[in-house]
C-alpha cells in the first residue's frame, strides 16, 4: 500500500516538474525573442499547459521570467564548471570561461539572447557568470596572476567586454567567433595585468570539444 502511494506521489511530482519545465522553456523563448510583454495566456499556450497550471507554479509572469533567466544562468554556469574543472591556474580558468562563453553565443542562441537581454543585471547577479568570474578574478589576484586593485570593477569591465562580444557576433554572422573570443579574452587578460606573452599563452591552450559536451542548438 505504501509503495503504491509513494509511486503516485512520485508521478504527481514528475508531472509538476514537467509542467514547470515547460513554462520555463516557453518563457525563455519569449525572452530570447524580446517579447517581454506577452500575456500569460500566450505563455501557457506555448508551454501547452492550462492557465490554472501556471498559477500553481508562479504568482505572476514576472516571477516566471525571473526564474527563466535564473535557470539559464545556472545552466550556463554549471556547464562552464564542468568544462574548467581540471584547470588549477585561476587566470587560465577565467580565460577559459571567457573563451568558451564567446564560442557559446552562436552554439546556444536562445541562452545567449537571454544573457544579452539581461547584461546589466547579470553583473550583480548571484547566479551564472558573475559570481564565478569574480571568484576567478580574486583567486588570480591572490595567486599573483592578475594585478587588479578592485575586483568588482574588473568584473564590470569583463562583463562589458563579453556582452559587447556577444552583440558583435550576433550582428556580424560572418565573423569568426573563436578568433574574436580569443582576441577579446587576451585584451581583457592584459587589462588585468598579464603580459602579452602570458595572455597569448592562455588563449592558445586547447579547449574542450564543444561538439561533444555542448552540441549546437538550432536558433529559436
Amino acid at each position: 500500500m505504501q509503495e503504491s502511494e509513494d509511486a503516485a506521489i512520485s508521478r504527481v511530482q514528475r508531472r509538476k516538474q514537467r509542467t514547470r519545465s515547460a513554462l520555463i522553456a516557453a518563457a525563455q523563448g519569449f525572452i530570447a525573442d524580446g517579447r517581454l510583454n506577452v500575456p500569460v495566456l500566450d505563455i501557457t499556450q506555448a508551454a501547452d499547459v492550462g492557465m490554472g497550471s501556471f498559477y500553481n507554479h508562479f504568482d505572476s509572469k514576472e516571477e516566471l521570467f525571473a526564474a527563466a533567466v535564473g535557470e539559464a544562468l545556472d545552466a550556463h554556469g554549471a556547464l562552464l564548471d564542468v568544462l574548467t574543472a581540471e584547470i588549477e591556474d585561476p587566470a587560465e580558468t577565467f580565460g577559459c570561461r571567457f573563451r568558451l562563453t564567446g564560442r557559446l553565443f552562436r552554439r546556444r542562441p536562445r541562452e545567449s539572447q537571454i544573457l544579452l537581454a539581461n547584461g546589466v543585471a547579470l553583473l550583480t547577479s548571484d547566479r551564472g557568470l558573475a559570481p564565478r568570474a569574480l571568484r576567478d578574478i580574486e583567486a588570480a589576484v591572490a595567486a599573483g596572476r592578475f594585478s587588479v586593485a578592485d575586483p568588482q570593477l574588473a568584473l564590470a569591465i569583463a562583463g562589458g567586454a563579453i556582452m559587447g562580444l556577444g552583440a558583435l557576433l550576433s550582428n556580424d554572422p560572418d565573423r569568426d567567433d573563436a578568433e574574436a573570443a580569443d582576441a577579446v579574452t587576451a585584451d581583457v587578460l592584459r587589462l588585468f595585468g598579464m603580459s602579452a606573452a602570458d595572455a597569448a599563452d592562455v588563449c592558445a591552450r586547447p579547449l574542450p570539444d564543444l561538439d561533444v559536451v555542448a552540441p549546437a542548438h538550432p536558433a529559436a
